[in-house]
């Protein structure tokens, strides 16, 4: 079993920028057969296969931050595909499940449980590209968000203290003479750290800063 999980992984010794930048597809499922004919699928259709045989071995390897799906058989021994799920929610992988054995109370729960596909075999080689095709772009936007938001809290992080009171108070729709009366500032001194809030966090506008701000979750114009 060992043996051929590590023959379905093993590519070069030294991989290229190329193929390391490629999206993957995890497939887990305890079938040689589903997962060798899966793999050969999955490397012609342009992207990277990485196949596991069981939910326990799948957890233990790292992930690459590159746009990513999960292809999870329902029937796996031990922990089980909809058990993995829980496991991995939140993680922004996109799951597609396959299964012979489907009912729709299965169906449901998955979908629920943010599954973007669930697919009864047998179903054609067409219908699970275009669900991973799907699920790869749901993936590549959601760590472009990521991403951005990561840069986000870097600008935040940069701020001092007294320009971080500054900006809290000026998203929430305080004027500068009601800042200034609030932190015991003067008014210009309230201006030159508003100034250096906009041109630290890469604000145009005033309502560019308020949408930064919301996505950090602090409190701006408008929440109750």
């Amino acid at each position: 079993m060992n043996t051929v999980v590590a023959s379905t992984r093993s590519t070069s010794a030294m991989p290229t920028t190329e193929s390391i930048a490629k999206p993957i597809v995890f497939v887990v499922d305890d079938d040689i057969s589903v997962r060798e004919s899966l793999e050969a699928l999955i490397a012609e259709a342009g992207w990277r296969a990485k196949t596991f045989v069981s939910a326990e071995e799948f957890l233990a390897q790292p992930r690459d931050l590159v746009p990513s799906c999960l292809v999870l058989d329902v029937g796996l021994p031990a922990l089980n595909g909809l058990e993995l799920q829980k496991r991995i929610t939140g993680k922004a992988l996109p799951i597609i499940f396959i299964t012979g054995r489907g009912d729709i109370p299965m169906s449901v729960q998955a979908m629920k449980q943010g599954a973007v596909e669930f697919l009864t075999k047998p179903f054609g080689p067409d219908v699970l590209l275009d669900a991973i095709g799907g699920a790869i772009e749901r993936s590549r936007s959601s760590l472009a968000e990521e991403a951005g938001l990561q840069d986000l809290r870097g600008r935040y992080a940069s701020l001092t203290t007294r320009e971080k009171e500054v900006m809290a108070l000026v998203v929430r729709g305080q004027l500068n003479k009601l800042v200034a009366f609030e932190l015991k500032l003067s008014e210009i001194t309230v201006k030159v750290h508003r100034g250096r809030v906009m041109q630290k966090m890469e604000a145009g506008s005033l309502a560019e800063l308020v949408n930064m701000a919301a996505s950090l979750g602090l409190e701006v114009a408008g929440q109750r």
